[in-house]
């Protein structure tokens, strides 16, 4: 497998299955903020994804998001939203605050998994960190001009991909 690689690819996140995530040994998820949880277009989180976070507290599983957005004041918001805790400034693709994240929660890689949107920054440090990671579709056309670009060149990785739910 290779560091763009993920290991799932899921239409959206409200669409990952709670109940497997316990059943493969996972005790913590650890995921983005920007177009996986909160489309940019809006800045809130739609009530499905509200709902499956519900679903993961309820089933016991921790959460930490883990996001590149130096708008401190609107991830941490965001984190709270979703009960969650949270590391922004992330600069991922580099590993670093996914191991944070990670001591922070306190669990192993092993019990973690990483979800997100974008494969060169999300998927990668997922991937460097030794988390599993699941790719899900980004909630919002609008994006950060760099992302775009970065989206050109995602999209002939995936050609062909299957998201499940779609």
């Amino acid at each position: 497998m290779g560091i763009f690689t993920a290991g799932r690819y899921i239409a959206s996140i409200d669409l990952v299955d709670v109940d497997e995530l316990k059943r493969m040994g996972i005790r913590c998820v650890l995921f983005d903020r920007d177009n996986t949880c909160v489309p940019r277009s809006t800045k809130q989180a739609p009530g499905a994804v509200l709902e499956w976070f519900d679903r993961v507290h309820a089933a016991g599983l921790r959460t930490c998001m883990v996001s590149n957005n130096f708008h401190s004041t609107e991830v941490i918001r965001s984190a709270r939203e979703l009960k969650s805790e949270v590391i922004h400034h992330a600069m991922k693709p580099f590993p670093f605050a996914v191991r944070c994240a990670l001591g922070k929660m306190g669990v192993g890689p092993e019990e973690a998994v990483l979800i997100g949107d974008q494969l060169y920054t999300d998927i990668a440090a997922g991937n460097l960190a030794g988390v599993r990671t699941i790719l899900v579709r980004p909630q919002s056309t609008s994006d950060l001009w760099y992302t775009h670009i970065l989206r050109i060149f995602e999209s002939m990785l995936l050609s062909g991909k299957i998201f499940e739910g779609e």
